[in-house]
C-alpha cells in the first residue's frame, strides 16, 4: 500500500462518521468557469450565498467545487480568504465541500483576467482546464504547482468544513491520456506529504485508461467515479468498484438525455450506500442545461434539460426531482 494512504478501516470508519452524502458540482449561476468564481472581481458571495439556500433547502448536504492554479497564482492570500469565506458559506448552511485541484477537460489554456462571455447554447463553452495544454506536461512547471497545491492544503488541511480533496478531475481527458500520468503522480505525492487530516483521491471515469485508473485506485483514500450512464450500466461499475473494499462517492452523474436521472440513479445509490454528487445545480453562464454533444447555437431551451436542478430565479427545473431527493435525505422511518 502506498505510503501514507488510509487503511480500508480507516476509510471506513472515516465514511461511517458522515450521514448518506448527497449533493452536485456547484458553479455560481454567475461564473462561466473556476477563474470567475475565485477572482477578487468577479468572486460573487451574495450568489453563493443564496444558491447554496436553495441546495440546503432540498436536503444537500455535499457540494463538489472546482479550484484554479491560476486565481491562487495571482493574489495567494486573497485567493486563500476567498476561499475561507465560501467555506463559511457553506459551512452556514450545512453544507461539506469537496475541493477539486487540477482538472483535464475543455479548453486548453486558462487565462487571468475578464473570462470570455457564454456561447449561447454550448454547454461549458468557457470552462478552463487547470493547469491546461501543454502546460499539464511541462516538469519545468510542476514547481509553481507544488507550491500551489502545498499552500491550499497547509491552510485547510484541518478544515472540517471540508469532507475530502479530489487532487485531479478526470485525468486523461481532451485526448490526453497516459500524458497526464506525470502530473498526477506527483499531486499525490504533494498532497501525501501535506498531510491533509481529509481524505484524497482522484476519480475514475473512463474505463480503457488503465494505467490512470490503476494509479488512482491504488492511490485514493476513498474510491471516487463519474458514471453518466444508465442503471443498468452503472450498476455494473458499482459492483466492480465495491470488491476494494473502500467507501464509494459517485461524483458526478446525472445527465437526463442519456437516461441517468435523479429518479433511477439516486435510489440506487442510496440503496448501495454510495456518496450521490450529481452535475450542477443552478442554470447559469456554464449552460449545462445543454448536452455536451448537442449545441443548440440559437440559445434556444432544450427540449430536456441535460444538467442542472433550478433555474436562475430558484424554481427547480423539475418538482418531481427535489421532491424524490428531499424524501431520500429523510432519516430512515421518517415518513414523507
Amino acid at each position: 500500500m502506498p505510503a501514507g494512504k488510509w487503511t480500508i478501516e480507516q476509510a471506513n470508519t472515516w465514511y461511517a462518521q458522515h450521514r448518506w452524502l448527497v449533493g452536485a458540482n456547484f458553479l455560481p449561476s454567475t461564473a462561466i468557469n473556476q477563474l470567475e468564481m475565485w477572482q477578487a472581481d468577479s468572486f460573487d458571495p451574495l450568489t453563493i450565498d443564496r444558491e447554496l439556500g436553495w441546495a440546503a433547502k432540498i436536503g444537500l448536504n455535499t457540494l463538489r467545487v472546482y479550484l484554479h492554479s491560476i486565481a491562487w497564482k495571482q493574489d495567494p492570500e486573497g485567493f486563500k480568504k476567498r476561499i475561507d469565506q465560501y467555506l463559511g458559506i457553506a459551512d452556514k448552511h450545512h453544507i461539506k465541500t469537496v475541493f477539486v485541484f487540477f482538472d483535464d477537460c475543455w479548453n486548453k489554456e486558462a487565462k487571468p483576467g475578464k473570462q470570455p462571455a457564454s456561447k449561447p447554447g454550448i454547454h461549458n463553452s468557457g470552462w478552463v482546464q487547470d493547469p491546461g495544454q501543454p502546460m499539464s506536461a511541462d516538469p519545468k512547471l510542476f514547481p509553481g504547482l507544488e507550491k500551489y497545491v502545498k499552500d491550499v492544503l497547509d491552510r485547510f488541511g484541518k478544515d472540517k468544513r471540508i469532507l475530502l480533496w479530489d487532487l485531479y478531475n478526470e485525468p486523461g481527458n481532451s485526448d490526453k491520456g497516459n500524458e497526464s500520468l506525470p502530473l498526477l503522480r506527483k499531486v499525490f505525492s504533494w498532497a501525501r506529504a501535506a498531510a491533509p487530516e481529509q481524505p484524497i483521491t482522484s476519480g475514475i471515469w473512463k474505463w480503457d485508461l488503465e494505467e490512470l485508473n490503476a494509479f488512482q485506485i491504488q492511490n485514493s483514500d476513498i474510491i471516487t467515479y463519474h458514471d453518466y450512464e444508465e442503471p443498468e450500466w452503472h450498476l455494473r461499475v458499482i459492483q466492480m468498484l465495491k470488491t476494494h473494499g473502500r467507501p464509494l462517492i459517485c461524483t458526478e452523474y446525472m445527465a437526463r438525455t442519456r437516461n441517468s436521472r435523479f429518479s433511477n440513479i439516486l435510489p440506487l445509490l442510496k440503496k448501495e450506500n454510495i456518496g450521490a454528487i450529481s452535475w450542477g445545480l443552478v442554470a447559469g453562464k456554464s449552460n449545462t442545461i445543454y448536452a455536451w454533444d448537442t449545441p443548440l447555437p440559437q440559445g434556444n431551451q432544450p427540449a430536456e434539460w441535460f444538467h442542472d436542478i433550478f433555474k436562475k430565479d430558484g424554481t427547480p427545473y423539475r418538482q418531481d426531482e427535489v421532491d424524490l431527493i428531499k424524501n431520500l435525505k429523510k432519516p430512515e422511518g421518517e415518513s414523507p
